[in-house]
């Protein structure tokens, strides 16, 4: 197979089969147009089924179970770290293992509103441009849920969710009574008869609708699609204004893989790392980096966890994700985020992998003895926390030059990023805490988290899109200013991170742009034939 691919020129290659790879590489087949995806990892059986994990440290086994094989380089707050990050490597990419939420933004998150300025200015493409690709987007990802009370929208067409169990009614009825304004998480999830909840791990059937089950595999059904897994990029190769190839490698065998146009969906952290790899004389600080700015303004989101007990005598059949709320998203002027169930109990094992991934980043990490320790302080939090319900807060991360991602200068292929948590984002996320306690009067919480805890999962904003070349890598279609056969279409594009998880744009931008670049193979096509 791979000589029958490397031998032919493609209509389009995705690098990536990740939320926006696979969706952009589906919508593309589905029009005619021949796409070839290309995997870091394997495509891996339809039955797997484990969780996304970091004491896994063998880089053969990570990549076997479609993990990232190799720890993430950081600097943060000035501190060196090495570790296994919330990053997937296979079919699906890291959308195979999410907890599968996809909300729409606020208005006010892409553009100025009444009373709610943008930080930024707006994107170049506005919240109205994007209404009918959400909705494509939610129809493609099966989304159910019920719509946000506090909403200025129209209401969505969101398919119906399951009835809530008797203990999240009362969470609901709760909130409620606390004048707050819950509603069903809005979830790619079709709860098909026998839906095993696989948030936050691999779904073995066609139930969780990401990157592989409603990107990939419906691509490769229409014929017009093929996928190299296993497929390391090195670099992307072309003239000044023109990528010829991708430079790539699979078991061993140098590839030269040729397209008309290139989509680049290697997540927020990958991409920029590939662009940067991909130096030449005509390119000589990275593709598509005339600005200097590819990997700068690299984003995540602040997770803020929070234990709430649903009440006396309340029972739950097993970990809940059903509730979501607006109320904390914008207060006074200031921009925060989402509060969210996360699906799990503040119950042993989860408070020992929580502890767990938080001494992997700290200084006494390399002190091994010390981590199994940790089971000790974990069965006592359990103890404590009996039935509560973990719920967690979203603190919208901003765009600064110096948080970005870098060349590891041993390994060409690690990822490699700096961060530096900004006065800015200390303070409101003191603010949004407070915000929390004194909205949640009345219902039984604590906070699970003690310091910024960063979502590596979340990562944004490394190639950002706009109108002006010199303060954006791509332009409002999301094609490469300075190469016109290249598009990105991940997490990477953002130009701010979004108070709720990003997932729904994603997939909503790369069907947008789908479009864009099937006119303008169309035109091309046109303009050969006049």
């Amino acid at each position: 197979m791979t000589s029958d691919v490397a031998g032919k020129i493609w209509d389009v290659i995705v690098i990536g089969t990740g939320i926006g790879g696979g969706t952009i590489g589906r919508r593309l087949a589905e029009k005619g147009l021949s796409v070839l995806f290309l995997e870091k990892g394997p495509m891996g059986p339809r039955a797997e089924q484990q969780s996304l994990r970091s004491d896994v440290e063998d880089a053969a086994a990570r990549n076997i179970r479609g993990y990232w094989p190799t720890q993430i380089s950081a600097r943060i707050d000035d501190r060196e770290s090495l570790f296994f990050g919330p990053v997937g490597s296979g079919a699906g990419g890291s959308s195979a293992f999410y907890a599968a939420t996809l909300e729409r933004p606020e208005r006010h998150d892409l553009e100025t509103t009444d009373g709610r300025a943008h930080p930024t200015g707006g994107w170049p493409v506005g919240f109205d441009s994007f209404v009918p690709y959400f909705s494509d987007a939610e129809r493609l990802y099966h989304v159910c849920g019920t719509d946000d009370p506090l909403s200025r929208e129209a209401a969505s067409d969101l398919r119906q969710p399951p009835a809530l169990t008797a203990g999240d009614r009362t969470m609901m009825e709760n909130f409620e009574r606390s004048g707050l304004h819950p509603y069903q998480i809005h979830m790619a999830v079709r709860f098909l008869p026998g839906c095993q909840m696989c948030f936050g791990r691999k779904c073995p059937r066609p139930c969780k609708m990401d990157g592989r089950s409603a990107g990939v595999e419906p691509a490769l059904e229409t014929g017009n699609a093929a996928i190299l897994d296993n497929c390391e990029v090195n670099a992307l190769r072309g003239s000044a204004s023109e990528i010829q190839y991708v430079d790539a490698v699979r078991n061993g065998e140098a590839l030269r893989l040729r397209a008309r146009r290139y989509v680049l969906a290697a997540g927020g952290l990958g991409s920029p790392r590939v662009l940067l790899n991909s130096k030449s004389a005509d390119w000589p600080e990275g593709c598509a980096n005339s600005s200097g700015l590819v990997g700068r303004n690299l984003m995540f989101h602040l997770t803020e966890m929070i234990a709430i007990w649903p009440g006396r005598h309340v029972s739950f059949a097993g970990p809940s994700r059903a509730l979501a709320m607006r109320d904390f998203y914008f207060d006074k002027g200031r921009r925060f985020g989402s509060l969210q169930a996360m699906g799990v109990d503040a119950a042993y094992g989860e408070i020992v992998h929580y502890l767990k991934n938080i001494f992997d980043r700290s200084p006494l990490r390399n002190i091994r003895p010390l981590r199994g320790m940790l089971r000790i302080p974990a069965f006592l939090a359990a103890r404590v926390f009996g039935k509560a319900k973990v719920f967690a807060g979203i603190v919208e991360d901003l765009p600064y030059t110096f948080n970005r991602v870098l060349l590891d200068p041993v390994d060409p292929a690690r990822i490699r990023f700096t961060y530096t948590v900004t006065p800015e984002l200390q303070e409101r996320r003191r603010a949004f805490r407070k915000l929390i306690k004194r909205k949640l009067r009345g219902n039984r919480s604590v906070f699970l988290t003690f310091r910024p805890e960063l979502n590596f999962a979340h990562s944004c904003g490394t190639l950002r899109f706009g109108d002006d070349p010199s303060t954006s890598i791509l332009d409002r279609n999301c094609r490469a200013h300075d190469v016109g056969n290249l598009y990105v279409v991940d997490a990477s594009f953002m130009p701010t991170s979004l108070g709720i998880n990003p997932s729904l744009t994603i997939a909503a931008n790369a069907l947008r742009v789908a479009d864009r670049l099937a006119e303008d193979i169309a035109a091309t096509e046109a303009l050969v034939t006049a």
